[in-house]
């Protein structure tokens, strides 16, 4: 089942926002343009560091092609494109049964190569999938919810349209993306994206913290740097 990334440990106040009653941070993020991503590069490099790739080629090629078909589209349709391939290229599996760790952040390379992603994972990939498509960070954030239904952790990623918008959810429990005043099955913790961390309010909140502060999140940044991704601050 999902799993709780690790806390950074800031107290967690209940406040309303954006149609859902969050009990922790959100945040606003950079704009920042990042260089288009060379693939050619990427899986050379992958190879090097993970080893032969086998049928993850095939993933990781078809995650470029989705890219290139997508950059031109409108928003709405790069955010069904990328949740629908990343729900169905991912198996969901906990970190336990991927990774033999309690709790591993991988980055979309990792995931892919795997063919299995645990839910913070999952919003991992749309994540760095929608900045290369040039949907600024002030616009998505990496949302950590607990999962009434299931009484578990869980991570998804929202996308929001202004900074006071009913923000759209892309899970990985469901195919569809809906606005988060239907997910009432979502209980919002905190969220957090390239710039740092919020606590909530109107206007995207005041900033609270720095997203360096999260250290899976740094470490993601690095791997990902290392794999031959421009990501920068994310």
């Amino acid at each position: 089942m999902p799993r709780s990334p690790r806390s950074p440990g800031w107290p967690t106040p209940r406040l309303r926002f954006g149609g859902w009653l969050l009990s922790g941070f959100l945040l606003a993020g950079l704009c920042s343009a990042w260089a288009d991503w060379n693939f050619t590069q990427i899986l050379q490099t992958a190879e090097k560091r993970y080893g032969p790739l086998g049928p993850a080629r095939g993933r990781i090629e078809a995650w470029n092609q989705m890219l290139q078909g997508e950059r031109d589209a409108p928003e709405r349709d790069q955010l069904n494109a990328v949740n629908r391939f990343f729900n169905q290229q991912l198996n969901f599996q906990d970190d336990t049964r991927i990774w033999r760790q309690t709790d591993y952040w991988a980055t979309p390379v990792e995931s892919l190569i795997k063919g299995a992603a645990d839910c913070e994972d999952y919003a991992l990939a749309k994540y760095f999938s929608l900045r290369e498509l040039g949907i600024p960070s002030d616009k998505l954030r990496i949302t950590y919810v607990k999962a009434l239904n299931q009484n578990q952790a869980h991570m998804v990623l929202t996308f929001y349209s202004s900074p006071t918008a009913d923000p759209l959810v892309l899970d990985n429990l469901i195919s569809d993306i809906r606005p988060a005043s239907q997910r009432k099955d979502l209980l919002p913790v905190y969220a957090f994206n390239a710039e740092g961390l919020y606590l909530p309010g109107a206007n995207g909140g005041k900033r609270s913290s720095d997203s360096k502060k999260l250290s899976r999140w740094q470490d993601v940044l690095q791997k990902m740097q290392a794999e031959g991704f421009p990501v920068g601050d994310g």
